[in-house]
Order: C-alpha cells, then structure tokens, then sequence
C-alpha cells in the first residue's frame, strides 16, 4: 500500500497505486557507468610521507631510517637523517634526529644533532637537543647544548666545538733538521 501525503500533511488516506511507466534513465553526476560497476574496486593505497624538517630556510625532506632496521657501518649523508632503528657506526648528517626507540653506537656529527633515544659513543655539533627520554654514554662537544629535565648523561659536556683553539699548534720538526744526539 502506498501513502500519499496530500497538503493538509494528512497520510492516512491510501494513495491510488499508478501503474509503472517505464522512464528513461538518466546517469547520476559521478555514478559507475556499467562496465566500471562490474570491476572490482582497488583498496585503496595508504599515503606514503617522509617527514620533514624545518631548520632551514626551505623545508627539505629527511633520509629515514626506520624502526625495523638495523645498519652495521657508517652512516653519510649531505641532508638531514632521521634514525627510528639502529646503527653501529659512525653518523654523519646535517641534521640528525634520533628518535625515542633509535639507538647508536658510535660517533654522531652533525650541524644539529636532536637526541630522544640513546647513544653509546660520542656526539660532535654545533647544537645539540636532549629531550627528556634521551640516554647519552659518552661525550659531548659542542657550541650550543638545551637539556630537557628527565635527559640521562653519562660523559663530559665540551662546549668548543668550532672555536678556535686558543693554545698555539706544535709545529713538526722538518724532516731536513739536523739533531745531534747527546751522549753522557
């Protein structure tokens, strides 16, 4: 039974059933055409996204090395570095950021160096950021240091990295002086 809602908002009277009349169909903007409905549809693929620093003037993407890697040899690279796994050797980058689970063994250099996680070795910046979950073993060289309450060092705090030294180098001995032994 069909209802049909006159103007005075009254449904309680049946409406007269109409006879269907075939219509012509009109697509809908957007819908599946026929031949598309049949295929079945692809999942849809997650975004993939690197993140992205800002310590310079333009945002540049950083070389990551994620929690589920582990590397055995030196790290290089001429951009910043974002460490979530871990390493057993030497990093160096522009910026490197050490994530709260990453771990390294070995020395880490660079213009900015951000810990959250751990390192056994050495750290060589000009700015150097401990955060709170930061675990350092080992030294630290630097111009400019910001350590947040909860950081653990274990090591010396080194603030001459890129000053010149002020005492005056050794010079070699030339390969051409001559040194007289003295006998007793």
């Amino acid at each position: 039974m069909i209802f049909n809602r006159d103007k005075s908002g009254d449904q309680s009277q049946p409406a007269q059933a109409k006879p269907a009349q075939p219509q012509a169909v009109q697509p809908q903007p957007g819908a599946l055409k026929p031949e598309q409905a049949a295929k079945p549809a692809e999942p849809p693929r997650p975004a993939v996204t690197a993140p992205t620093t800002s310590t310079k003037a333009g945002a540049n993407m950083a070389s990551v090395i994620s929690k589920a890697l582990k590397i055995t040899g030196e790290l290089e690279s001429t951009e910043d570095i974002q460490i979530d796994g871990q390493i057993e050797g030497d990093v160096r980058g522009v910026g490197v950021k050490i994530g709260q689970n990453a771990k390294v063994k070995g020395t880490v250099y660079g213009d900015e160096v951000e810990l959250s996680g751990s390192i056994e070795g050495r750290i060589e910046a000009k700015k150097v950021i401990l955060n709170g979950t930061a675990r350092m073993t080992g030294d630290i060289l630097h111009q400019e240091i910001k350590v947040e309450s909860g950081a653990y060092i274990s090591g010396t705090l080194t603030p001459e990295l890129g000053k010149s030294d002020s005492k005056p180098a050794l010079k070699p001995v030339a390969a051409s002086a001559s040194v007289t032994p003295i006998t007793h």
